[in-house]
């Protein structure tokens, strides 16, 4: 499973701060422009998309007010059912954005049983809910089944990190009774990964130590951090399967976090690697955007796109080919990866399981380098070539090779 991920309030162009052009109730049709670029999703080799908030809300969408309803800046219930439908024509699933750990401050539930009068990280307008209240927890699978009842495949757990792990598992097995097969990822972005999953019963959590270690690892030239986030990887995957990324609606950019020329460093390893990898709209692009904090500090992040997809560049080829290459290989997606060589500016990475082996070679230096090949036999992409037990890496390249 892979996932496209979008921020549809930006996607869209709609106004995302009070005194915006819409009137607070005005439903624009924007939703629709997100279904122009599914064919592009199904092009690079994706699984599905992963929407950011589509439910009411006053401002960027994590503070909703209605979760019933479909935020009218982006359209309404007609247009949700399109999207749907559009997507899964083409193959692809549908993963939706729930906020539950709190809600809008002009949320009908605020100020009766079911949230608290704390607010979220110091947000005024957040309202934090009362997850030991059965309104709560009754809120949220009627919720979650309303909108998987109207086709979604999924949801990810918006601040899950917040939320006691017994809330969800609670909740969670009561949807699982109606939709088995849906799949719930929490963000998680720091603590005990694998007891967090254990105790919530969710499937997944996002890795954000991994996607730490990669670009840390490169802007850093230190690749032991990213041999070390690798170990923990490794770990993991006794109990469950991360979400992997290197980019997403919350972060600098990867081509802005480590330049241009080291992303496809960046996105070897994230396609090489066990996990269900996901990559935010825009990166494949290579395009660039610092998250700042500050008032707006999002929108660098978080534009407007334009309403169809532009032509293919080297960025979008690579993604392909590279997608590509973890798809004939399905067995990726649980594979331990073992660190061949490692020193500040150069790793070989070798990801195999009994079905065979992906060597990902990285050079961050300036100038040319051999490294061990790892048991390569076949290049599979990247400009580093094969010269029998050493793998040829110039100035700054790199290479996926098979064995």
């Amino acid at each position: 499973m892979s996932w496209w991920q979008v921020y549809p309030l930006g996607f869209v162009g709609a106004p995302v701060r009070p005194g915006g052009t819409d009137a607070a109730e005005q439903v624009v049709h924007r939703l629709g422009r997100i279904e122009a670029w599914l064919d592009h999703v199904v092009g690079l080799g994706l699984d599905g998309i992963a929407l950011g908030p589509v439910f009411a809300s006053m401002t960027h969408g994590y503070d909703t007010v209605d979760h019933f309803r479909i935020d009218p800046r982006l359209g309404d219930d007609a247009d949700f059912d399109r999207l749907v439908a559009a997507a899964h024509d083409r193959g692809l699933k549908v993963l939706l954005d729930g906020v539950f750990n709190h809600v809008g401050r002009a949320h009908p539930l605020v100020g009766r049983p079911g949230t608290r009068s704390e607010v979220f990280e110091g947000h005024d307008s957040l309202v934090v809910l009362d997850h030991d209240s059965p309104a709560a927890a009754d809120l949220v699978v009627r919720v979650m089944e309303h909108w998987l009842g109207r086709g979604a495949d999924g949801w990810r757990l918006d601040a899950a990190y917040a939320v006691p792990p017994r809330f969800w598992a609670a909740v969670l097995p009561r949807v699982r009774e109606r939709h088995p097969g849906a799949w719930f990822v929490g963000e998680v972005i720091h603590g005990d990964y694998a007891a967090i999953v254990r105790e919530s019963t969710m499937d997944s959590v996002t890795q954000y130590e991994l996607w730490q270690g990669i670009w840390h690892g490169i802007a850093d030239r230190n690749l032991f951090e990213l041999a070390h986030a690798l170990k923990r990887h490794n770990d993991l995957l006794a109990g469950f399967v991360p979400a992997t990324f290197v980019g997403n609606h919350d972060v600098t950019r990867i081509a802005s976090a480590v330049g241009a020329d080291f992303v496809p460093h960046a996105l070897a390893v994230l396609l090489t690697v066990a996990g269900v990898p996901s990559v935010y709209a825009g990166d494949e692009y290579g395009w660039t955007g610092v998250k700042e904090q500050r008032l707006g500090g999002d929108d660098a992040v978080r534009p407007e796109f334009p309403p169809r997809p532009p032509a293919d560049n080297d960025m979008v080829r690579l993604h392909r080919q590279l997608l590509a290459v973890r798809r004939a290989r399905p067995w990726v997606v649980r594979a331990h990866t073992d660190v061949v060589h490692l020193d500040n500016r150069q790793a070989v990475l070798r990801t195999a399981t009994g079905w065979g082996a992906l060597i990902t070679a990285l050079n961050l230096a300036d100038d040319p380098v051999a490294v061990p090949s790892g048991g390569a036999e076949a290049r599979a992409a990247g400009p580093a070539t094969l010269d029998g037990a050493r793998i040829q890496l110039p100035p700054r390249g790199w290479g996926v090779f098979t064995s």
